[in-house]
């Protein structure tokens, strides 16, 4: 919006012509989204506590869990809010691929909203079946997939890390990737969210590395000297991403340990949902594991355990799934596991960003 309402006003005031660039933009987004949390986010919490709006605990879960029963929950509907205000207030709000991915992660929020409700209004932690969140999810994809079809420069090529010349062309399955890849992020992402912070601390990372590849995929010079997809229009997610950053960055000054709120799964579901998006936008899918591999790790872990239950007759991998519980379970105290965890994030962070320089 004020790309819109002052670049036009250059001539008037030169100062206006900042406006013009992606990095002070994104920078904009960055700081109005932390601020939109950071100063919205104690009247929220107020609001949660009065209507009763508590995390419910599963009752097989670790022990010393059942104290959190309670803590205001859905807080990613102020990460969504400070996202979407951010987003629309410094983007140019004629790129196709900022409305698409805000209509795809608005999507997944409402599929996590309902799930979150579900469970506090039946006060378990059963919301929507799993299949029912899969059968929304895929329908928010395969809309987002037909208009990015249907986008005259978009490329169904792959790209792969360290391997430059292999750009395989999936055609008209590149729908079902951009599925795997946009679903597997989301609930991997939602399976993460089950310590204070765990989840939030790996999404800052992997939007801030998103926000440097989405820069340089939409830099036809940059992208073309690092080997890179070049994607026209993708520099607009340059600021989508901060504002992913700048509000989950907020959100982490009251989701660290102790928690005064959770994201819920309409947080969980809607960041991942839109990091895999990110990912398929700028053409770097593959990277996903590599920056998001705690997520991986994460999603894996469960798959691991329930694939070994059933074909071992009851045994286990982990002493429980997902894998951060089976820390718990070796007697971590819950902040050893979740700062470690950042770590191991910052590190994989770091190792994406080496793949600029070795293809």
């Amino acid at each position: 919006m004020l790309y819109h309402l002052l670049v036009p006003l250059q001539d008037v005031f030169s100062g206006f012509n900042v406006f013009r660039y992606i990095t002070f933009r994104s920078i904009g987004a960055i700081v109005t989204a932390f601020l939109i949390v950071i100063c919205l986010g104690p009247k929220f919490i107020r609001l949660m506590q009065k209507h009763q709006v508590g995390q419910v605990i599963r009752d097989d879960g670790p022990e010393t869990h059942f104290s959190k029963q309670g803590v205001p929950t859905m807080g990613g509907l102020l990460i969504l809010f400070a996202v979407t205000v951010a987003s629309l207030l410094w983007v140019n709000l004629t790129n196709q691929y900022i409305w698409i991915i805000l209509g795809v992660t608005l999507w997944f929020g409402v599929i996590g909203g309902i799930d979150d409700y579900r469970k506090i209004k039946k006060k378990n932690s059963k919301g929507l079946s799993g299949r029912g969140k899969l059968l929304l999810q895929t329908a928010g994809v395969l809309a987002a997939s037909w208009f990015l079809l249907r986008h005259p420069q978009f490329d169904t090529h792959l790209s792969f890390p360290f391997f430059k010349d292999i750009q395989p062309d999936l055609g008209s399955f590149y729908i079902l990737f951009a599925i795997f890849v946009i679903v597997g992020c989301s609930n991997a992402v939602n399976l993460t969210d089950g310590l204070d912070g765990l989840a939030i601390g790996p999404t800052v990372v992997t939007s801030g590395v998103y926000l440097l590849f989405s820069y340089l995929a939409g830099h036809v010079g940059l992208a073309a000297y690092l080997q890179i997809p070049y994607v026209p229009g993708a520099g607009e997610m340059t600021i989508f991403c901060g504002a992913l950053a700048g509000s989950s960055l907020g959100f982490l000054w009251f989701n660290t340990y102790p928690a005064q709120v959770f994201m819920g799964d309409v947080g969980s579901l809607s960041l991942g949902g839109a990091l895999g998006l990110v990912a398929i936008i700028i053409k770097q899918e593959f990277l996903l594991a590599i920056v998001g591999g705690i997520f991986v790790m994460e999603a894996l872990s469960v798959m691991l355990q329930v694939g070994y239950f059933k074909l071992s007759g009851g045994k286990r991998i982990f002493l429980m799934a997902p894998f951060h519980h089976h820390f718990e379970k070796k007697g971590w105290v819950e902040p050893k596991v979740v700062v470690r965890f950042w770590i191991v994030s910052i590190i994989l962070g770091l190792s994406a960003l080496a793949t600029l320089k070795l293809r």
